[in-house]
């Protein structure tokens, strides 16, 4: 599972959408193998990677867990970074991080992320997919060599932490929402959610 700030941080913005609209929540796991699903386009990608965590979430549920509560819905997200027309997803290893996390002075970068709401009862679906460009200033080397011995980039598509301490100073412009580029755009998972309940 991914590392304790990486939780921290997708789980404050769950539990602010929560506080907002007064639903409770759990946390489940698809654990499917996301790199056997690829496509070139970076919005597919992840539209279809988001629907594949769904299925396999229900998969492994019980069709009476499913039917217990006509309101119960499941929230499942995929984010990919999109760098000069190249999908990045998490670095393999300590050379990628930095070939990544470098390449962002060059060009800004993009997330492409998808948010798929599945009423369980029904088994319908509401999906959307969110961008945000984020545009940086050079990252230093030892700041890059600091983020990768802490290890947190290595769970982030593209090496991307936007939110983090060190590398905050150096973003200059995001065109799009924060909570968006942390993979959970509340606005448009709230638009989703409502689409339920008309």
């Amino acid at each position: 599972s991914p590392p304790f700030f990486r939780r921290q941080v997708r789980r404050k913005l769950m539990d602010e959408l929560c506080e907002e609209v007064g639903f409770k929540y759990d946390v489940l796991t698809a654990d499917i193998d996301e790199k056997a699903i690829r496509r070139e386009d970076p919005a597919e990608l992840v539209t279809v990677l988001a629907q594949a965590k769904a299925d396999a979430i229900q998969g492994k549920m019980a069709p009476a867990e499913k039917e217990k509560d006509e309101n119960a819905l499941l929230i499942t997200c995929d984010q990919v970074v999109v760098h000069e027309g190249k999908i990045l997803e998490k670095p393999e290893d300590a050379a990628e991080a930095r070939r990544f996390i470098e390449g962002y002075a060059r060009a800004p970068c993009s997330t492409v992320g998808s948010i798929a709401v599945t009423q369980l009862a029904s088994g319908k679906v509401a999906q959307e997919v969110d961008r945000a460009d984020i545009h940086f200033t050079p990252i230093p080397a030892a700041t890059i060599d600091a983020l990768i011995a802490e290890g947190e980039v290595f769970w982030c598509a593209g090496g991307l932490m936007v939110e983090h301490d060190l590398v905050t100073p150096h973003v200059t412009r995001i065109d799009g929402t924060m909570d968006g580029v942390m993979g959970l755009p509340k606005l448009k998972v709230l638009q989703l959610i409502s689409t339920f309940f008309d």
